[in-house]
């Protein structure tokens, strides 16, 4: 059942990026010839088709995958293009790019209504409160101690964890801490010491600490009005998509081994596990996916839609488009590219999975 769940999540993630490709081209009256879920390579032949309209809706076998086949864009076959008024082809670089932006910016769109969701049914966090207190640590010499409750920081309110590392990491100097303790209320000056850390990326830093730990605990947002409910799913959204891009940018620089790379054996399972947990977790787990593939798909490579935005951009600045020998070759080498990295992912997933 997860496994399914997974399936079903993956593939309303793709149908959402698809759309947002379609309903840019038929604002700009490009004909969409098909709308397809799943990807014809290896069985060219649909489960299922439907025809409304001017477009036919097609199931294929292979999921994970999507497309919007518009008139006249064919990436291996050239001697389908149409100058038509009514054809891909035909719109200018600019409507074009806004095409190709329309399928990422719905999978942005996809995370911030998914984090809304979630803040209806029960937005977590982890609580403000002390779990343990490093040895000869700042916070030990000042006598914070485990099950102690952060109230405030330098007159700042503490809601979450979150508060206490934002505060800390953007203060200077000396830091006046209130806790509750066995319902009392006390006072602590606190200065931090600077020392190594880890990042989430494994790197080492140096940074602000008092050495304490958080205890594990989660509280409940409460909103009190749809605007705060709005700001939590904009500083989420904002926060998923700084992690994928930095994550990415960590893979460029080698910081993140090749190795840790993940494919979509990886996202199923870990999609299914979290289905189990509730669906809270699953959403937010589709959020950060869905930002994700809206990245991912930016990427300046030719076979995804970042590498057709370059060619737009080329066509922008020099006033001419890219030959099409050039523009094929450079398709396919795109597409052997994100093959190769389908199947090193999946390699990595396997061998993953086995040694769990």
């Amino acid at each position: 059942m997860g496994i399914l769940t997974a399936l079903l999540v993956l593939s309303a993630l793709i149908i959402f990026h698809e759309w947002g490709h379609f309903l840019a081209a038929r604002y700009f009256g490009v004909k969409v010839e098909e709308f397809g879920l799943g990807i014809p390579i290896i069985v060219t032949k649909p489960l299922a088709q439907k025809k409304w309209g001017d477009t036919t809706y097609s199931f294929y076998p292979m999921l994970l995958g999507g497309f919007v086949k518009m008139k006249g864009q064919d990436d291996f076959d050239l001697s389908k293009k149409s100058d038509d008024p009514d054809s891909y082809l035909s719109k200018k670089p600019w409507q074009k790019i806004i095409i190709l932006l329309a399928g990422p910016f719905a999978n942005i769109l996809l995370a911030f209504l998914l984090y809304i969701a979630i803040a209806f049914l029960g937005a977590e966090k982890l609580a403000p409160v002390i779990g343990g207190v490093s040895e000869n640590s700042p916070a030990q010499t000042a006598g914070l101690q485990a099950k102690d409750k952060l109230i405030n920081i330098n007159g700042s309110s503490i809601t979450t964890w979150d508060d206490l590392s934002d505060i800390i990491k953007s203060s200077q100097g000396t830091l006046y801490i209130q806790v509750e303790r066995e319902q009392k209320l006390l006072n602590f000056t606190i200065t931090p010491k600077i020392s190594e850390a880890k990042t989430i990326f494994g790197e080492t830093i140096q940074k602000r600490l008092i050495g304490i730990a958080p205890a594990g605990t989660f509280i409940t947002l409460e909103f009190n009005s749809i605007g705060e409910v709005l700001t939590y799913a904009y500083h989420e959204t904002i926060w998923a998509t700084t992690i994928i891009v930095k994550s990415l940018q960590k893979l460029i620089e080698g910081i993140i081994p090749m190795d840790q790379m993940g494919g979509v054996v990886s996202i199923v399972d870990i999609t299914s596990q979290a289905s189990a947990v509730g669906i809270a977790t699953l959403f937010a787990l589709a959020a950060l996916i869905s930002v994700n593939l809206g990245v991912l798909n930016l990427l300046p490579i030719p076979a995804l839609d970042g590498g057709h935005i370059m060619f737009n951009l080329y066509e922008m600045i020099t006033k001419r488009a890219p030959s099409e020998k050039v523009f094929y070759n450079m398709t396919v080498a795109g597409w052997v590219l994100l093959l190769s990295l389908m199947a090193f992912t999946t390699y990595n997933d396997i061998v993953r999975l086995m040694g769990d």
